[in-house]
């Protein structure tokens, strides 16, 4: 494709491919494929050598050669300039897609957890390993140094890589180099870069035909990259006296931009006119609206040339205050700005394209920063055509950048202030890697931001931004990133997987290279490169690569093993490794390599056999780890045991599959060294044998227990074990844990069952006792034999085999226990217990031999009756705290079923109340409607004594009881009231109100306890208890009240006026007299206020006052000043209150008396010398007295004030600057008060006028009707004009006459005056009916009307109206219309309130005509209104 369209022709130049050899890079091809991992390491591996000047030292010839032959000769032809990795920059074998991960964890957000970034150190054995791969070029590096020393070309200042890589030079040379690093075009000369000055930025179009230069002093040029030959030299497209900061070609070879200095972005397009080469400048962004210092064209990779984005020819373009994303085709056109928010100045603005996948679209991303935190743009065409930018997640970080780069679409390249490269996975946002780069000596682009070269005519903010610019010293392409130094390129490429972790192996990180091989193989990893085909094939590639890699960990860890030192040595060198093997291969479910080859070589090792075999521990008790070889399991047990380490062999047995051992050997083992879980699990699992274990386990507690002998510890396990087992076995479950073979479930039940039921062991004796199995489980824990059964039996439900046994151990139960005296009276109980639970059952289908059973209970059986005499004694024991409650529920399920019918019920509940059993009693009385007892019962278990409030309340309250259970019942009560309100006092008086609510005053007498007295009356007469008591029901005399009043006062003294403000039957008299024997003054004062004597409450107040003022005075510096100041104030307040609350219904004599009393006692402390009076007492007690003068100021007139003080014979004789301050503060609130009095009547006089104006404009507004005929007969205004008719116009534009509207009832005669209703629309809203009120018109439904006289035909009606009209004095309904008009639309409440309450002080017949109320108006008067008073405060006082 040609590097420009020329509508007439132009020859492609040639792409600078053809010039390799074919050969060549077929043969590098060829021969990768051939190196081993290591030796592709050493090469790729990074060496930071650094340039021998010395290298470079000129010989001395007769003529000197020409530049081009300088640049491309070598200094040492014995060490040539060869790139690390020949492939490096062979652009034409890279695969682009290949950067693109192929993980499942970078394409999928997955664990929120990683957004979390946390500062990366410079360690390559991190979990990610070394992503990066850091390369000098050192042929390119070797030739720029040479071309500044030999050549004078300068130092580098810009570079630009495409399939050729361009080097822009401070003197103005641009180097051009292919991808094997050759020199291949020397563009440009010293005297152009004296002219232009250096080169400050580049680019190479798409097809690299074309590079275009910008110079430091505003000139461009472009060069054909075939033949090198100059094509352009550009001049005039930007203002003079700019340097160029950035040119970059479009995806459109015949258009580019640059960005000059002053901020401003041009558009150049070039053309070819008859043989002519020129370019168009136009001005896209001017840099007086801001300067552009970053621009960034949107390109397209070859498979996206069709993309519907690509038409538009984006571009983005970064300000310093924010970006903006322009379309340059069809048309100009601004798509999108962003503003950057707060920002650090200095900080440089990036910009980057790339295209990325999202939800099966590929869209172009643009991603920009300024500062830490880089924003991501996606960019959609929609359907219409319109471009839409979407806000995608955004990355904060805790540095601030300088460069952004996208390596591919899941991965970035970041470069800090600091120089230090962040790689970050994009979804997920972890930073994979960071990388120091400072040796590369990277170039700034400084000088060409301040513009040097021509003077330095830049904005500040501009230049402070350049002071990190360095856009043009760092480029991108194919995967790679290029970073030009001051004497050097780098470059940094993505390693491939497999570099990674050869990486990590080279380090001898063995751990780090098998989990990040790990997280390869499970799609994990980020950044991955190198591994592509479906999930399957990437598995087994990774997995072949461990494989290696644990065969490496082998070799190394038993070549490395100390020869000789402490064996601790030697296990801890082993412990590094071997686990690790360990885990990933059973990770990688390679049980044949790990159990053949790994183990083989380990046991060549006798400490890494050993190791190896703990290792499989943990794995085997986890269950991840099954299908042991034999051998491996032989020498597991023979490890273990060998170290005596017996528990973690009986642990490992029961979770192995032994029936590859010698299972005799085994069980031998197991029964010699105690692990019975182990034999047990042998011979189940390994012969389905369940009986013979216990055989075993019988033979050795048996003989102890039929002697009546005690077990030893040992013994005492072994049944313990021996019941779980048997418990095991009848569930189905498997012993020690797992499940026994579903169908294997019945055999074990069945086999178990007839084991336990035999008659007589194997090798009976002849004093063997008969069914020896359940004696020697019933001997050893009765209890928890009897629990196993009843478990058991809970599963039984329609097996008939199971049932049949059941009712074969229940009979043999009966027999054994009934027949033989060596049974406790205990064990007997627990089998009561268990047939009694079993018989109680609602689906019970068990049998019991009742006749038996009824012996048994009755005694009737030889020492039956003592054991029945002995179970009952044992169950109600009162000495046997042990299972309390469950020995009454044993009890009372016999009581209920029936088990105990014909015992002594009296001596039953004698025993039960010694052994308080209150159930049982309970029980008992209720059956016998002895409901008077039941009380008792409740009262004396603590465990229900709550509830017998419950059950007293039940009992008087539901029907079903005859009244002498009632009364019985309420007698009880009463007889026990005391213990009732000790119990619970708010329910002892709900209890008394509800049904004893006549005998108040017998509870009383019979509560001794002052305290329960008062804690049971303050239940039942204090509401806030939340008892719900009817106090009109009731019958509590004001006695009661004063009653518990007086307690009230001795136990809460403080609650005592809360409480007399809810309680309402008490006599004040009475009351005030209590209150003073306690010398409750605050109260007494309290209940005078509530009598009346409100100078009585205030002389109390006031003395109280006095006394707290007289401690407060006399205290030191060091004592309770705050305490007892706060209590001053607490007094005053209060004072303050009542005679506030009392001023407004009393006389200015009797306002005196209250409140100048009150100011002295207040001012007496302050008459005090200064000598006397401590200066920290002065400042709190003025701040009071100034309360008390702000509080009376609104009751006693302030001369009177003022006198009052001034007659005082202290202040009288010339003492009046000790109350200057005080007098001061009189005044500022008087002023104060002036003045929004003033104020207030000014704002009234103003809404006043301001609503007069208005009412006035709207009643004289003339009414424009819609049409001119009327609309109910249809007919023109002037008609009939033999008949005397008004025309009636609406305020809604109707029209009428008024004859038509008396036929439709539309009238409403109010004295001489009509009121008219429009007829269209009150038959619209009110169906034609007429409200006969006017103050019951909607809104809007009732308008009035302006009535006109027919000119030929005048109407007796209108005269006597006209006549009458000017006696009156209210208003006509014209106004009254226009002043609801002006109610509606003014929103001022208070202002529309008070024009008509002036309406309403019309006179009587105005009032009438308008409809309104007859009531008084000072009743209905706005002033009257609570809202319309204003609540005023005086300022607050200045603290001098």
């Amino acid at each position: 494709m040609a590097s420009e369209v020329d509508p007439e022709s132009e020859e492609a130049a040639p792409s600078p491919r053809g010039g390799l050899g074919e050969g060549l890079a077929q043969a590098l091809e060829a021969s990768l494929p051939r190196l081993t991992c290591i030796d592709l390491d050493k090469d790729l591996e990074f060496r930071n050598e650094l340039i021998d000047d010395k290298e470079f030292d000129i010989p001395q010839v007769d003529t000197p050669p020409t530049l081009e032959s300088i640049l491309n000769e070598t200094d040492d032809e014995d060490e040539s300039f060869v790139l690390e990795d020949p492939t490096l920059l062979n652009i034409d074998t890279f695969d682009t897609h290949s950067y693109d991960t192929s993980s499942v964890a970078s394409s999928d957000s997955g664990d929120r957890t990683n957004l979390k970034r946390k500062k990366k150190l410079l360690d390559s054995f991190s979990l990610h390993g070394s992503v990066m791969r850091h390369s000098l070029l050192k042929g390119i590096s070797a030739q720029i140094v040479s071309a500044a020393d030999k050549v004078d070309a300068g130092l580098p200042t810009a570079i630009a890589v495409s399939s050729l890589i361009a080097v822009g030079t401070s003197h103005g040379l641009a180097l051009i180099f292919d991808q094997n690093q050759a020199l291949r075009l020397c563009l440009g000369s010293t005297s152009v870069g004296g002219q232009y000055g250096a080169i400050s930025a580049l680019s190479i179009n798409h097809d690299c035909s074309r590079l275009l230069c910008g110079f430091a002093k505003g000139q461009m040029t472009m060069w054909d990259l075939a033949s090198g030959k100059l094509l352009r030299s550009i001049t005039d497209a930007h203002p003079p006296g700019t340097a160029i900061l950035h040119i970059k070609f479009t995806d459109d070879p015949t258009l580019a931009i640059c960005n000059d200095s002053g901020g401003s972005v041009f558009e150049l397009t070039f053309k070819r006119v008859m043989g002519v080469r020129t370019c168009e400048s136009r001005c896209l962004f001017s840099g007086s609206k801001g300067e552009v210092c970053c621009i960034e064209p949107l390109h397209s990779k070859a498979e996206l040339k069709d993309h519907p984005i690509t038409q538009f020819s984006l571009l983005a373009m970064a300000s310093l205050t924010k970006i903006l994303v322009i379309g340059l085709k069809p048309s100009l056109k601004v798509w999108m700005t962003f503003p950057y928010g707060r920002m650090d100045p200095s900080s440089v603005p990036l910009l980057a394209w790339h295209f990325v996948a999202a939800n099966n679209y590929v869209n172009p991303t643009l991603a920009f920063c300024r500062g830490d935190v880089v924003h991501f743009l996606l960019v959609k065409r929609d359907e219409s055509g319109a471009i839409h930018v979407t806000k995608q997640k955004h990355l904060h970080l805790y540095y601030d950048l300088i460069n952004f780069t996208w390596i591919n679409s899941r991965t970035i390249v970041l470069l800090d202030s600091v120089e230090k490269l962040h790689v970050i996975d994009r979804l997920t946002q972890e930073e994979l890697e960071t990388v120091e780069i400072s040796e590369v000596q990277l170039v700034y682009n400084s000088s060409h931001f301040k513009s040097l070269a021509t003077g330095g005519n830049v904005s500040q903010a501009l230049a402070l931004v350049g002071e990190k610019a360095c856009y043009q010293s760092i480029s991108s392409y194919g995967g790679q990133i290029f970073y030009l130094g001051t004497k050097s390129v780098y470059v940094m490429t993505l390693r491939s997987w497999r570099e990674r972790v050869d990486h990590l192996l080279k380090q001898e990180c063995l751990p780090e290279a098998l989990a990040l091989a790990w997280s390869f193989h499970e799609g994990k990893a980020k950044a991955v490169v190198g591994l592509s085909g479906d999930a399957s094939k990437r598995k087994a590639v990774v997995a072949d690569r461990m494989v290696e890699i644990l065969f490496h960990c082998t070799d190394r860890a038993l070549k490395k093993c100390p020869d000789q030192g402490k064996i601790q040595v030697m296990e801890q060198h082993f412990q590094d490794t071997v686990p690790v093997v360990v885990d990933y291969c059973l990770r990688l479910q390679r049980r044949d390599l790990l159990f053949s080859q790994m183990y083989d070589k380990f046991s060549e090792n006798s400490v890494a056999k050993g190791v190896f075999l703990e290792c499989l521990e943990p794995y085997i008790l986890s269950d991840q780890l099954v299908g042991i070889t034999a051998q491996v399991m032989k020498d597991l047990l023979i490890h273990f045991q060998d170290k005596k380490l017996m528990e973690n062999v009986e642990a490992l047995i029961v979770h192995m599959d032994i029936t590859s051992l010698d299972i005799q050997q085994v069980v031998l083992m197991c029964w010699e060294n105690h692990l019975y879980d182990a034999m047990i699990y042998v011979y189940n699992s390994g012969m389905n044998e369940f009986i013979s274990p216990m055989e075993k386990l019988f033979k050795v507690i048996a003989p102890p227990l039929s002697a009546g002998k005690s077990l030893t510890d040992e013994q005492v396990i072994m049944g313990n074990k021996l019941l779980v087992y048997i418990s095991c076995c009848l569930a189905g479950r498997a012993y020690p844990l797992g499940d026994i073979p579903e169908d294997l479930v019945p055999l074990v039940k069945n086999q178990v069952f007839e084991f336990l039921i035999r008659l007589h062991s194997a090798e009976a004796s002849s004093e063997e006792e008969i069914y020896p199995y359940i004696c020697t489980l019933l001997h050893f824990d009765t209890r928890e034999f009897l629990n196993v059964l009843a478990l058991t039996f809970e599963d039984f439900k329609n097996d008939k085999q199971a049932l049949e046994y059941q009712q074969r151990i229940v009979d043999i139960l009966l027999k054994v226990m009934v027949e033989n005296s060596d049974f406790t009276p205990s064990q007997v109980g627990c089998l009561f217990t268990f047939l009694a639970r079993q018989l109680a059952k609602p689906d019970n289908t068990l049998f019991v031999n009742r006749t038996l059973f009824d012996q048994l209970s009755l005694g009737m059986l030889p020492n039956c009756r003592q054991n029945t005499a002995q179970v009952l004694e044992f169950l109600c024991s009162p000495d046997d705290d042990s299972r309390h409650s469950e020995r009454q529920q044993v009890l009372l399920e016999l009581l209920q079923a029936g088990g105990i019918v014909q015992f002594e019920e009296s001596r039953l509940i004698r025993m039960a109340e010694r052994a308080e059993f209150y159930q049982i009693c309970e029980f008992m009385y209720e059956r016998e409607h002895q409901y008077d007892k039941i009380i008792d019962c409740y009262l004396r278990d603590p465990l229900r004594e709550e509830e017998v409030f419950n059950y007293v309340h039940n009992i008087l309250s539901i029907p079903g009881h005859s009244p002498e259970e009632k009364q019985s019942v309420g007698q009880k009560a009463m007889q026990h009231i005391e213990e009732l309100v000790s119990l619970n006092p708010c329910k002892a008086a709900e209890l008394v109100a509800t049904h004893f609510s006549g005998q108040v005053e017998a509870v009383i007498q019979k509560l001794q306890n002052p305290f329960l007295l008062f804690q049971f009356l303050r239940s039942l007469l204090d509401p806030r208890e939340g008892v719900s008591v009817n106090q009109e029901s009731l019958h509590a005399s004001p006695c009661i009240t004063e009653q518990f009043i007086e307690l009230l006062c001795q136990y809460n003294p403080h609650q005592v006026i809360d409480t007399l403000q809810v309680l309402e039957s008490y006599r004040l008299e009475e009351t005030i007299q209590i209150t003073q024997k306690y010398q409750l003054l605050e109260v007494c004062a309290y209940l005078l206020e509530k009598k009346g004597d409100v100078h009585g409450a205030f002389l109390i107040m006031l003395e109280r006052l006095q006394s707290k003022l007289q401690q407060f005075t006399k205290e030191s510096e060091n004592s309770r000043e705050s305490s007892s100041l706060k209590a001053v104030e607490e007094i005053l307040v209060e004072t303050i209150a009542l005679c506030q609350r009392n001023s407004q219904s009393l006389n200015q004599p009797q306002r005196e008396a209250l409140w100048f009393p009150l100011l002295e006692a207040m001012m007496a402390p302050q008459k005090l010398s200064s000598s006397c009076a401590p200066p920290r007492l002065a400042e709190p007690l003025k701040s009071l007295t100034m309360q008390v003068l702000n509080s009376m100021a609104a009751f006693i007139a302030l001369p009177s004030i003022l006198q009052r003080i001034l007659q005082d014979p202290v202040y009288g004789r010339g003492k009046l600057g000790e109350i200057q301050g005080l007098i001061l503060g009189m005044l500022d609130t008087f002023n104060y008060e002036q003045t929004l009095l003033e104020t207030t009547t000014s704002l009234l006089n103003h809404d006043l006028h301001w609503s007069l104006c208005n009412l006035r404009a709207s009643v004289t507004r003339g009414l424009n009707p819609k049409q001119d005929y009327c609309c109910i007969c249809l007919q023109q205004y002037r008609r009939r004009q033999e008949v005397a008719d008004d025309i009636v116009v609406f305020s809604c534009g109707h029209l009428y006459h008024s004859l038509c509207l008396l036929n439709k009832e539309c009238a409403v005669g109010t004295g001489n005056q009509a009121r008219w209703t429009c007829y269209r629309c009150n038959s619209s809203n009110k169906a034609g009916k007429l409200s006969e009120k006017a103050s019951e018109v909607k809104k809007g439904q009732l308008a009035q009307a302006q009535v006109k006289m027919s000119p030929s035909c005048p109407s007796p009606r209108g005269d006597a109206a006209a006549k009458k009209a000017p006696s009156e004095l209210g208003l006509d309904p014209q106004q009254i219309q226009a002043f609801d008009q002006l109610c509606r639309l003014y929103r001022g409440t208070s202002r529309l309130a008070l024009l008509t309450e002036l309406s309403q002080n019309q006179s009587g017949e105005s009032r009438r005509l308008l409809g309104g109320s007859k009531s008084s108006p000072a009743l209905n008067s706005i002033f009257q209104n609570e809202n319309f008073q204003l609540h005023l405060s005086p300022p607050p006082l200045s603290e001098d």
